[in-house]
């Protein structure tokens, strides 16, 4: 049974303090700390990860509800202890903690379990938007990419903003940072991969001309929103493309992009 909390300063509900100070507990340095986790499905999709969960903390009710494993420390507070432990009402009634994982091992990540199969994955240049992040992480496992790799420019996967909007799916999706940027993608080149680079530019070729049948390993290259990727990145890559739009309409939202190129690579 989940224990109840009635102080807010509780050292037991640690991790979740003054978390409205940033997507990690206040004074954390960047890409350290817990991982934390809110709403029901976001926590079961955690407690199906290989994340070890810290500890749970939620309303009454919703704590009980996800049928914790014994050895996870729960705890239940009413929704204004709640809200003072984390310094915002939490609409999703129940958060989670969990230990952060190394990112993936490089060429582990490219050549995956079965080193003959089709690989799909995602290249990131400077996306330091959080929620941006999330999004295309959810599009991600939906549409059948394998993992995500970030130059050292972009935002933490496991940053709580990008875990929410992501429905905990993040959870599930293997990532490592590519040093070297842009030329790491040479690395991509060695294990067999097409790299293709979106951009809403004229000259680049119609993403519907990239046959997924053709290029069993394909990796899609995504940049920041607004900026899009640099004239670098996508000299690197092996492919420009392009997703074609009505007349008027130059782009679409990263996050928005991504989904519509992740499906075509099916």
């Amino acid at each position: 049974m989940p224990e109840i909390i009635t102080d807010p300063t509780d050292p037991r509900v640690a991790d979740f303090r003054d978390l409205k100070a940033g997507d990690r507990p206040a004074g954390t340095p960047r890409g350290t700390g817990p991982v934390i986790v809110e709403g029901v499905p976001a926590v079961q999709r955690l407690l199906a990860s290989p994340y070890r969960v810290r500890a749970v903390l939620g309303v009454p009710g919703r704590v009980a509800a996800l049928g914790l494993p014994d050895d996870v420390p729960a705890y239940e507070a009413d929704k204004w202890v709640l809200s003072e432990v984390i310094g915002f009402r939490l609409t999703r009634g129940v958060v989670a903690s969990a230990d952060r994982r190394p990112p993936a091992d490089l060429d582990g990540l490219l050549t995956g379990p079965d080193p003959a199969a089709p690989r799909r994955l995602a290249v990131l240049e400077a996306l330091n938007d959080a929620e941006n992040l999330g999004s295309i992480a959810r599009s991600a496992v939906a549409l059948g990419v394998d993992g995500l790799l970030l130059d050292p420019r972009c935002a933490d996967p496991l940053y709580r903003r990008s875990v929410r909007v992501s429905m905990g799916h993040v959870l599930s999706l293997p990532f490592a940072v590519l040093p070297g940027w842009p030329v790491g993608l040479d690395r991509l080149h060695d294990a067999g991969y097409l790299t293709v680079a979106l951009t809403p530019a004229a000259d680049a070729v119609d993403l519907a001309d990239v046959d997924p049948r053709a290029h069993p390993r394909t990796a899609m290259l995504l940049g920041a929103e607004g900026p899009g990727l640099t004239p670098e990145a996508q000299a690197a890559a092996r492919v420009r493309a392009r997703i074609p739009m009505r007349s008027g309409v130059d782009s679409l939202g990263v996050a928005a992009a991504a989904a519509v190129a992740f499906a075509s690579l099916r």
